[in-house]
């Protein structure tokens, strides 16, 4: 082959691996820009707390943030004003699409629906539990954001 040939050929070749390599980019970038977009637009669904505390006038609390804190501590999320309760005596934190309630290793513990708590467990809508002489009530308002579906 002339060299004339072979220069033009390798310059095609040049050419053809950073064309790739463009598409290639512009590619990935578009499938992050469309990730980011899609993370940005989830929220957590709103939980709102009853909280009964043997009188018959309740109270509402409306919570938006991923995780709340129960306790007596006036820094908690949710401040309850019962001496049987522990300063941070439970959590509500939402992840993996669900809420969940945790007992935080209070004195006296904390019942779900009338059986004591042991370990994280999922909580809806209508769920009681009861820290101290506090009883709280859950509502879920809101719709869970279902996680993407795999494109084949």
């Amino acid at each position: 082959m002339s060299g004339p040939v072979v220069l033009a050929l390798r310059l095609l070749l040049a050419v053809s691996l950073y064309a790739f390599l463009g598409w290639a980019f512009a590619s990935l970038w578009r499938d992050i820009k469309q990730q980011g977009a899609l993370l940005a637009s989830r929220k957590i669904p709103p939980i709102s707390l009853t909280i009964v505390r043997g009188e018959p006038a309740s109270q509402v609390r409306h919570f938006v943030q991923p995780e709340v804190i129960i306790g007596r501590d006036p820094a908690c999320e949710c401040p309850v004003a019962d001496e049987s309760i522990s300063a941070r005596h439970a959590r509500l934190s939402f992840h993996h699409n669900q809420w969940w309630l945790e007992d935080l290793n209070s004195t006296n513990g904390t019942l779900l629906n009338q059986e004591k708590l042991a370990m994280p467990t999922v909580v809806i809508t209508d769920d009681e539990f009861k820290c101290g002489e506090t009883r709280f009530i859950i509502s879920l308002t809101g719709d869970i954001l279902m996680p993407p579906t795999k494109r084949i």
